[in-house]
This record gives structure tokens, C-alpha cells and sequence, in this order.
């Protein structure tokens, strides 16, 4: 069973624990999310200017389109603003920042029927985080830029959330993939060539849970969670922003989601940084995380962020 918190006033570790063993957690919109939607509202507005965002891709050729959110998409993640409102976000949430690291924060976008699915505008299958290397104590945050509706945002499998998936996972190395694909988004137009992981059998993803939360509204989810992007059947682009955050006292605990089904290698635990002043994840839990293909990818632990 999932259950949906809306608003909950538990402490922040019995939250964790909660989400953790497949539990979503919607929040109203809280103020500094608020302010980072407005920050990619404004930077969408002026790459896409004359055209309203959320319609652009009508008035455009895809890879004029393609060639925008290549621009604007990075621009977000870099822009300074972004990661002083994650630390006041997550206090606002009720976590402690010197306890709580996070990734950078990006910008994604859904085209509508079909428009851009590939590339910069991945729309993603069904998948789980775990698949991609994220650690099981991960926690994904996710909020709408612009008003979503249950036909464009994101669809959560909740039925397989402690069930194994039969999955490519074990092709996966997530230094390779810094190394040899991740910075190729922008040029996937039409075709993604690059090979992610994803179920190697016909899932059954019905019935699924959608939440369409407001502007602002952060959604929190485990990382154990299969989810895919809904498939846009509405007449507007969806935006979204979302990051990753890890709990210091979990990951020191050995505390997180099960592993019931990811072979992939790697680990993304050297992406994220204290929020209170960025400093690194400490060496020695990264250790507890990691195995040996980090030595054979010593130039790719950590990959400068671009668009994808």
C-alpha cells in the first residue's frame, strides 16, 4: 500500500522512513519553490520570447526548439539563485541543512503529443532511480513550473514499488555514462540512441497513481519508485523542476529504500553537497557506496552539469 501525505506535520526522520518504504509526500506550495519556478519562468520566457513557453512548440521547428532548451536548460541549473533556495527549501520542509546534501536542481520539460520526446526533452519510461545508481537513501523532489494536469505530469507504478521489475540495470555504469553519453542530450533530436536502463519484460503499469500537485508544491518520492512521464496528450509543454537529496544520519545508519532489483554499478553520491555550504559528500561514505569501477572511470566521478 502507498499512502499520500498531504501537508504532514510528522518529524522530518519518521517522514524519511515513511518514504522510504513507498509513501509520497505532497506539500503546498512552500515559499522558496514558489520562487524557483519563478526563477525558470523567467528564464524560459526570455529564451522563448516572442512565444509563450508552455505553446512554443507549436510556433516552432523541433530543432530550433531542441536548441532553446539546450540553452535555457543549463542556464537554470547554473543560475545562483537555484541552489540558495534548495537549502532554504529544505528547511521550509523541515530537515536540518547541515545534515542534508542535495544535487543540482534542473529544469525538464514535457512536450505535448509527441513534439520533442528524445534527448533535452527525454520523456522517460518506466524506470527507477535505483536502476540509474541513485543510492536508497536518496529522496527526489519534484515541483511543477507552470499548472500541470494528471494527462502531462508523472505516473508512479505503485504496485511494483517492493516488487522486482526484470530490468537491464546491470549494463548501467553511471561513471560511463558521465563519460560517454550524458553530455550528448542535446544533440538527440528525433532519435535517443544512448542506452538507459528499462524493463527487459512487458510491465503491467495500470493502475497508476498521478498527483498533480500546484505551482510550488514539492512531491517527495523514493528513488525505489518505478515512475515514467505521463504521456503528454495536453496542447501545452509541462516544466518542471526537481532535485535529490540525501540525509547524512541515513546514509552513516545504512538506513534507505530495499534494493530488490539494481545491478547497475557506480554511485551519483559524489553529485551532491551540503546545503548549508556546498561542501563535498564526505569521502568516507561515498566509500561505503561505491565499488571498484570507480577506478577505471577516475576522470568521470562527477560530471559537470549540462542539459540532460
Amino acid at each position: 500500500m502507498t499512502a499520500v501525505y498531504i501537508d504532514s506535520d510528522i518529524s522530518d526522520a519518521e517522514r524519511r522512513r515513511a518514504l522510504y518504504g513507498g509513501d509520497l509526500f505532497v506539500f503546498s506550495p512552500l515559499p522558496a519553490a514558489v520562487e524557483m519556478a519563478a526563477v525558470a519562468r523567467e528564464l524560459l520566457e526570455q529564451a522563448f520570447a516572442p512565444h509563450p513557453p508552455e505553446t512554443a512548440q507549436h510556433a516552432m521547428g523541433v530543432a530550433k526548439y531542441a536548441a532553446v532548451l539546450s540553452r535555457v536548460k543549463p542556464a537554470f541549473i547554473h543560475d545562483p539563485r537555484c541552489k540558495s533556495l534548495i537549502a532554504q527549501l529544505v528547511t521550509e520542509a523541515g530537515s536540518d541543512p547541515e545534515r542534508v546534501h542535495f544535487d543540482v536542481p534542473r529544469l525538464r520539460s514535457a512536450t505535448a503529443r509527441d513534439y520533442l520526446t528524445t534527448g533535452i526533452a527525454y520523456a522517460f519510461h518506466a524506470h527507477r532511480d535505483m536502476w540509474y545508481s541513485a543510492p536508497p537513501q536518496q529522496l527526489n523532489w519534484w515541483f511543477p513550473v507552470y499548472p500541470v494536469r494528471p494527462d502531462n505530469g508523472l505516473a508512479f507504478h505503485t504496485r511494483w514499488f517492493a516488487r522486482p521489475v526484470p530490468n537491464s540495470s546491470e549494463g548501467y555504469n553511471y561513471y560511463r555514462w558521465n563519460a560517454e553519453s550524458r553530455g550528448a542530450a542535446a544533440s538527440m533530436v528525433g532519435t535517443d540512441t544512448r542506452e538507459q536502463p528499462r524493463a527487459t519484460t512487458e510491465v503491467d503499469l495500470e493502475p497508476d497513481v498521478r498527483i498533480v500537485a500546484p505551482v510550488g508544491g514539492p512531491l517527495v518520492f523514493s528513488p525505489q519508485h518505478l515512475h515514467s512521464t505521463v504521456p503528454n496528450t495536453s496542447d501545452v509543454t509541462r516544466f518542471s523542476i526537481d532535485f535529490r537529496t540525501v540525509h547524512l544520519d541515513d546514509l552513516e545508519a545504512g538506513r534507505g529504500a530495499d534494493l530488490v532489483d539494481a545491478r547497475c554499478t557506480g554511485t551519483t553520491l559524489r553529485d551532491f553537497v551540503r546545503c548549508t555550504d556546498l561542501a563535498p559528500m564526505p569521502a568516507d561514505l561515498v566509500a561505503r557506496y561505491d565499488d571498484e569501477s570507480a577506478a577505471a572511470f577516475a576522470n568521470s566521478l562527477v560530471f559537470a552539469p549540462s542539459a540532460d
